[in-house]
């Protein structure tokens, strides 16, 4: 965040590297990455982005026509969304992570930035847009849910969903659990033990009430009621919790589910909408062609069923533009070598099996509000997980928003 947020993994994984252990223990969702961490990172060799090449149908720019240092070219002056989203439609959409800063920025700025993003994700063909924004615990087993001062309030919150239902995009409001309280690795949202779930669920369903009251309000079409909490799937405290959100919104109310929890079993929760955190790692060279990432998605997604999943929605993806990135997608410890067409292949790879599966569709991980899209990330402090200003992965999304897959229409199989 730029990169942000971390996963659990709950299959057996044998810690050979940093690179491979870390996202395992803190899971594989990013988070973002801030200068001066005393956690482990790695850079050599990187591979300038003007030197990089597709390969296999990354969907990258030729050799003969290397892209421009900016990433000018995969955005566009239109202010409305070209083909607005409709029901059937696949979601061709970004996660879009917004922190309060300490310096609070004035309701103009942020509707001005908010024009910026969706100018962006304009030109690179999206049409929806997920709005994701932290909560604060106090711990492990606290029972309190509440906002805190990087928590943007309601009445902001509006303000920006109002900026993108005007540009024409579907629009998502996504709430999710900070971790800085549950003392990561060992903790992280997944696994949290209320000492009183009953108390929780109050808690939580009245720091929700308001941001669903402005989500009806600007009829936002979905509002994610949970992200990742692995630990409360199931629970009957889910009942009332959404039959009050049903209520007071009428639009989609939906669940974002970890992707091993997702293949190793039923998410039981009380909603008729599913995302799905998709990092599944793929072991694999980093020189592996698209083809080969895309068989590894589908060994994951198999686990859980074969054939098309018109069902399912990939809530969130993304994987830093580094070598070793394949076996961790979401891994934001590392600073690893610099490779634009590992992330590139990635998208493309994953686009693939969103079309090939026909799935819901895909939001990509992620903008950090505050970021200028148009400016190329400094590769000695950005984040890898970073893709606004990477021409070729701009390029790979671009290809994925504008491909001729409408989505899963009316089917129902899966």
């Amino acid at each position: 965040m730029r990169s942000r947020l971390p996963l659990l993994a709950i299959f057996p994984v044998t810690v050979l590297t940093v690179v491979l252990g870390a996202p395992f223990v803190l899971g594989d969702h990013p988070v973002r990455w801030e200068s001066g961490s005393a956690l482990p990172r790695i850079v050599m060799g990187d591979v300038p982005e003007e030197s990089a090449t597709p390969q296999d149908g990354a969907g990258g720019t030729s050799a003969s026509s290397p892209p421009s240092s900016s990433s000018s070219s995969a955005t566009a002056d239109a202010d409305q969304v070209a083909k607005p989203w409709k029901a059937g439609m696949a979601q061709w959409g970004v996660q879009i992570y917004w922190e309060e800063e300490k310096q609070k920025r004035s309701d103009d700025f942020i509707e001005k930035q908010a024009e910026k993003q969706a100018k962006y994700l304009i030109g690179l063909g999206a049409n929806s847009v997920s709005l994701s924004f932290p909560f604060f615990t106090g711990g492990t087993t606290s029972n309190e849910i509440s906002a805190g001062d990087k928590t943007p309030s309601p009445e902001r919150l509006q303000r920006v969903l109002g900026v993108f239902k005007d540009a024409g995009f579907r629009t998502t409001l996504r709430p999710i659990m900070d971790e800085t309280a549950l003392n990561p690795p060992d903790g992280w949202r997944g696994n949290i033990e209320p000492a009183s779930r009953s108390a929780w669920f109050a808690s939580y369903e009245a720091f929700l009430t308001p941001y669903l009251k402005v989500a009806e309000a600007e009829k936002t079409n979905t509002f994610v009621i949970g992200t990742e909490l692995n630990s409360m799937e199931g629970d009957p405290g889910w009942d009332a919790l959404v039959d009050s959100a049903e209520q007071t919104f009428s639009g989609e109310v939906s669940y974002d589910a970890n992707w091993d929890n997702y293949v190793s079993g039923r998410i039981n929760m009380p909603v008729s909408h599913l995302g799905v955190d998709a990092y599944f790692p793929v072991k694999v060279a980093d020189t592996a062609p698209v083809e080969t990432l895309v068989e590894g998605w589908n060994d994951w997604l198999d686990k859980k069923a074969t054939g098309p999943l018109p069902n399912i929605l990939v809530a969130e993806s993304g994987i830093g533009a580094m070598n070793g990135a394949y076996h961790a997608p979401g891994d934001f410890y590392t600073r690893g070598a610099l490779n634009p067409q590992v992330q590139a292949n990635w998208y493309t790879a994953v686009c693939q099996v969103v079309q090939e599966r026909k799935m819901q569709g895909v939001y990509w991980w992620s903008i950090w509000f505050d970021d200028d899209p148009h400016t190329k990330p400094d590769d000695k402090t950005a984040s890898r997980l970073d893709f606004a200003g990477r021409p070729l992965t701009e390029k790979a999304i671009k290809s994925c928003f504008t491909s001729d897959y409408a989505g899963p229409g009316t089917d129902t199989a899966g």
